[in-house]
């Protein structure tokens, strides 16, 4: 029990690392911007670059840890993970930060795509439901709480501190892997060929319908969550005139909602398929933002009502995410890891197109914000409606 619950601990903070090193060094984006002489586009960039970093890392690495195990993947990324993240805090100029910053996504990709393939490989049925569930909604704490750690240590230390700080988060979590995380893939589950070999068996998953609606649909979820966080800053800060502390509790209730959606479909998944939890989500996230839009674009929306319609979208991620990974990786339990890199890969890309498009779609209310976020979750009912199609076709 006790290994069990060191695994489940290494994979949460796994899936963790990644959005901690995202937002965890947003509040000293100034002072690094003076102190490396660049401007706020040029820390910018920086951000761009570890995002890119952690598309790339999954496309590659998933695919890679099918065909020489977890273990080795883990170990390396995670390590070069706690090595990247000491060269940024040594970065010289913006232009070494900003390679390095790609050199921490990609490898610290490691942790966010291997790790579901190891779930994958070890659990099964409800089960295997209920650690994604808990594993989402830990892995949604991490975008509230890295601004606040990174505030805190801003406080007490230089920016470049947050960088030690993660470098030595990815040391310690390279032990849990060696003392915690077993190699899960048998040497016959193994994808031969080599590289060609990986790249075929992930062309292979991307081909088949059952695999790429649950990926396709992953995308637009992680696009509705990124719109949120680009939109949420502007409507609370902007347009509600909120004051810092004040947004914190927002973003903190929205991911205890988050938190208590992944519980409650943890529960769920005991009794009811994960397709069908699926379309409870997205019907659900939808219906929060049609709701937002409506009141923004007639008679306005104020802090309670816009607060309760994010709280309800937000709350829906967390039967989306693991309801969408278990569908994802159970029909393509052949090659996790591949599976795993177009899962992450779509989510995480699909959400990088979508922040710009909240400000394009204009400002001065709410509604762009819901525009965006409910085009997304339609598209995200869709696709979980066709999954569920797709698995009374399977069972028939």
């Amino acid at each position: 029990m006790a290994s069990h619950g060191l695994l489940l601990a290494v994979l949460a903070g796994l899936g963790a690392a990644s959005p901690l090193a995202t937002d965890m060094y947003v509040p000293g984006l100034p002072d690094m911007a003076s102190s490396l002489g660049t401007t706020s586009a040029g820390t910018q960039l920086s951000l761009t670059a570890f995002l890119l970093g952690v598309i790339a890392g999954q496309l590659v690495l998933g695919p890679m840890s099918d065909m020489v195990g977890r273990r080795p993947v883990l170990l390396v990324g995670t390590s070069a993970f706690a090595l990247f993240g000491l060269g940024c805090a040594l970065a010289p100029t913006i232009e070494a930060m900003t390679v390095l910053r790609f050199g921490q996504g990609f490898a610290g990709a490691a942790g966010i795509v291997v790790g579901r393939a190891v779930v994958v490989d070890l659990f099964h049925g409800p089960e295997l439901s209920r650690v994604y569930a808990a594993l989402s909604g830990i892995g949604a704490l991490g975008p509230v709480l890295a601004p606040v750690l990174g505030g805190g240590l801003l406080a007490v230390a230089p920016w470049r501190f947050v960088f030690v700080a993660l470098a030595l988060a990815g040391a310690v979590l390279a032990v849990g892997i060696a003392r915690g995380v077993p190699e899960s893939l048998t040497a016959e589950r193994r994808t031969g060929g080599g590289v060609g070999g990986a790249l075929r068996a992930t062309g292979r998953m991307a081909a088949r319908p059952g695999v790429l609606v649950p990926v396709l649909t992953m995308g637009c979820t992680g696009a509705a969550t990124f719109a949120y966080i680009a939109g949420a800053t502007f409507v609370l800060h902007d347009l509600l005139h909120l004051s810092p502390t004040m947004s914190s509790v927002v973003y903190g209730v929205n991911a205890l909602g988050n938190l208590g959606g992944s519980l409650l479909y943890g529960r769920l998944a005991r009794r009811r398929r994960p397709e069908t939890l699926m379309v409870v989500g997205a019907a659900t996230g939808l219906a929060g933002q049609l709701v937002l839009l409506t009141l923004a674009s007639t008679v306005g929306s104020g802090l309670w009502t816009t607060w309760a319609c994010l709280l309800v979208s937000v709350s829906s991620f967390g039967f989306l995410f693991p309801s969408l990974t278990t569908v994802g990786q159970s029909r393509g339990r052949d090659a996790p890891g591949a599976t795993s890199a177009l899962l992450g890969a779509a989510q995480f890309a699909f959400g990088a197109a979508a922040s710009p498009l909240v400000g394009l779609s204009g400002t001065g209310s709410a509604a762009p914000m819901a525009l965006v976020m409910g085009a997304f979750l339609a598209l995200a009912t869709v696709g979980a409606a066709v999954c569920r199609r797709q698995s009374r076709t399977e069972r028939t």
